[in-house]
């Protein structure tokens, strides 16, 4: 059995990780960005803001004032139990929330929406957000952590089945230049799309599909992979770079999540994961053990399932008999 004490702990960890330490995936590719961008001011960006990142590794502290508003993804194994369930579990992630914010420190952003009331915490009605998903034939508890700014840089639009693929790519371009020009997003971001779905699921899905995949991870759809390599390159040739100057690395990646939707419409929803990328993962076993990393690994097979049952290796076996 998972012990609450294991949740609260790995928990507290990876909330330190995800406010100091940018992930390797991201930082890769904003070295190749800074090496590639023609942009003087944007070049300059890029290269200040790794330089940041260096010190605040290296003085234990957030690399960026605005620490984002912390939010947890939790996948479920199946065969997992957790001393004291799921109530319990989200007792800790809000106490490992409050006490990091006093602890790292990170910014308080959460505050209640008419009077303005903060906690001083992070913690209040309905925050942290806490997203759940399953896992067939495993024992584990995955709990990933995303500070994820929480003002701009999303958008949504429902697009007719007749606008195809061009039309996706033209909400792409619109929204990519207002947010450039107003400065509503902190390019260069990984962008997530979600595509299709209800409204409602549209827009985790873009969400999801901005926090929880790794640089350089394309969908097995091989359309929606070629479209996403596609969106990185419009991105990248409007004529903006980091943070909206003039030049060439506006898009660090792109990542597309689909969903079945309804027959007369096409709804589209774009997130923008800012230039801090804050995410980190922990895997908590029965044993005791528990393994950190940056890839989420949320996108499982399980996860874009197209099936009406799933074979499990419970089905499997018993099929077998």
């Amino acid at each position: 059995m998972i012990t609450i004490d294991q949740v609260s702990k790995a928990t507290y960890r990876i909330m330190f990780k995800a406010g100091i330490e940018i992930p390797d995936d991201y930082k890769a590719r904003i070295h190749d960005l800074a090496h590639s961008e023609t942009g003087e001011l944007s070049c300059f960006v890029l290269r200040t803001m790794l330089h940041n990142w260096e010190v605040a590794k290296q003085d234990q502290r957030p690399m960026c004032a605005d620490t984002g508003l912390p939010r947890f993804y939790i996948k479920i194994g199946n065969e997992s139990t957790v001393e004291g369930g799921f109530v319990a579990v989200e007792g800790a992630l809000r106490d490992a929330t409050a006490r990091a914010t006093h602890d790292i420190p990170l910014r308080p952003n959460r505050v209640h929406p008419l009077s303005r009331h903060d906690n001083n915490n992070n913690v209040g009605i309905n925050a942290p957000e806490i997203e759940y998903a399953f896992e067939p034939d495993a024992d584990w508890l995955d709990i990933t952590t995303v500070h994820k700014g929480g003002l701009f840089g999303s958008d949504y639009r429902m697009l007719f089945p007749g606008d195809g693929i061009d039309g996706i790519k033209r909400f792409f371009l619109d929204t990519m230049i207002a947010f450039g020009k107003r400065g509503l997003a902190c390019q260069p971001a990984i962008v997530g799309i979600g595509l299709g779905g209800s409204k409602d699921t549209c827009m985790v899905l873009g969400k999801q599909a901005a926090c929880l995949r790794i640089v350089g991870d394309r969908n097995p759809d091989p359309k929606i992979a070629a479209l996403e390599l596609e969106l990185i390159e419009i991105g990248n040739s409007i004529g903006m770079g980091a943070m909206g100057f003039s030049g060439t690395a506006m898009v660090a990646d792109c990542h597309i999540e689909a969903g079945y939707t309804h027959t007369g419409g096409m709804p589209v929803a774009m997130h923008c994961f800012c230039l801090s990328s804050r995410r980190a993962s922990a895997r908590l076993f029965a044993d005791g053990r528990t393994e950190y990393r940056t890839d989420p690994q949320w996108f499982t097979p399980y996860m874009r399932r197209n099936s009406v049952t799933w074979p499990t290796t419970t089905a499997r076996s018993r099929s077998s008999d």
